[in-house]
């Protein structure tokens, strides 16, 4: 079984952003060679997603308004997070609902998505420099 390990590195200029990450996938995948296998794709920081979605902006204004509902930023002393001199408690609670990690089948050298599938880093607490892993293993 052949095993594939890649580190793609972000560093959204914003607060908050949905980044369609499948093209870097994608590649990540060809650069394995495996042709039948799994791919885990993970967000390493805990005020981060990755997660499966349509990519259509409508869809990704709806998700910052719903995310913004449950878990406002402000005001920032709303939690307690917040007393350890940190602003970003809400960044948290956005992670945990969007997601840590997927997994895509592999199949024929590609990922088996249903149709309008892709996969997305979703950033909530940004301007600096943050990874998400790629791990791809199979035959």
């Amino acid at each position: 079984m052949k095993s594939h390990r890649k580190e793609l590195w972000f560093n959204i200029p914003s607060r908050r952003a949905f980044i369609n990450i499948t093209p870097q996938v994608e590649e990540t995948l060809r650069e394995s060679g495996v042709r039948e296998g799994l791919c885990l794709v993970n967000a390493m920081h805990i005020s981060a997603s990755v997660f499966i979605n349509d990519d259509e902006r409508g869809l990704h204004h709806d998700f910052e308004v719903w995310l913004e509902k449950l878990a406002p930023e402000k005001p920032h002393s709303q939690y307690r997070h917040n007393d350890s001199g940190e602003d970003n408690a809400d960044a948290h609670i956005k992670r945990t609902i969007m997601g840590r990690e997927v997994v895509v089948a592999v199949t024929n050298g590609h990922l088996d998505f249903g149709p309008w599938e892709q996969i997305f880093y979703g950033e909530f607490d940004g301007m600096r420099k943050k990874r998400v892993l790629v791990k791809i293993i199979g035959e």
